[in-house]
């Protein structure tokens, strides 16, 4: 095992409470969108609609390909002029949502022990978000881009957790195969699915996920000091 593969929100990004972030989120979306003039609620039902297409993406096309496709379907020929003002919302609004979030010293602690001993390290959160989103997220959790071989954005997608081809096509992505690597996540369903293809995985408690109907017994779990010490207690890759 050489690869140690990280979710973000509510793994390295604690987020003790999801709804609250979206909820923060969207709020804060409406605001930018209606100070342009335009009706909010209708962006914010097609951006929905666009998010769901993405997570039954089927490969064909990226999730950004996906979600613009469905978007501008719903909001017409304007919808395009939406994009830089959706960049202009991450680079800038988007912070009050960390208000929503924390950080963990334990999650900088895991990277920089990981890359002192030469594992790879790639971060898998749902590739839902355009990588500005994505890359403000891991600001608020105080890590570096550079630390991390891939980080999974809609722009280099093509599928979604927890369907298992979105773990194939990062094993592709970084050619590796399940059985170099761990996954590490919060979401017993969207994370720990990947045990499925032979990668090894911790549940991060801290933060979890765990539908009623899946038992989150079914995989090792801990915190994030149990992590920590996990990381310690490997042996240096040479």
């Amino acid at each position: 095992m050489n690869t140690f593969i990280f979710d973000l929100d509510g793994t390295l990004l604690p987020m003790p409470d999801q709804q609250l972030f979206l909820d923060t989120y969207l709020n804060a979306l409406k605001i930018k969108i209606a100070a342009h003039g335009i009706e909010p609620q209708m962006i914010i039902k097609a951006i929905w609609v666009a998010t769901g297409a993405m997570l039954k993406n089927d490969g064909s096309r990226t999730n950004e390909q996906r979600f613009w496709e469905v978007f501008e379907n719903m909001v017409g020929e304007d919808a395009r002029g939406l994009e830089q003002v959706f960049e202009h919302f991450y680079r800038n609004e988007f912070i009050v949502a960390k208000d929503t979030t924390s950080t963990h010293p334990n999650a900088m602690e895991c990277i920089k022990a990981l890359k002192e001993k030469n594992y790879q390290v790639v971060l898998a959160t749902n590739p839902v978000f355009p990588r500005i989103a994505t890359l403000t997220r891991m600001e608020w959790a105080g890590l570096d881009p550079m630390d991390f071989c891939l980080i999974t954005t809609y722009e280099n997608s093509s599928y979604c957790k927890p369907n298992l081809e979105y773990y194939k096509e990062i094993l592709g992505n970084i050619n590796k195969q399940a059985n170099d690597c761990i996954m590490i996540g919060n979401d017993v369903k969207e994370d720990m699915c990947a045990a499925h293809l032979g990668m090894d995985t911790f549940l991060l408690k801290d933060c979890i996920i765990c539908p009623e109907d899946m038992d989150m017994k079914d995989y090792r779990y801990g915190d994030f000091d149990d992590l920590l010490n996990i990381i310690k207690g490997l042996p240096s890759l040479t």
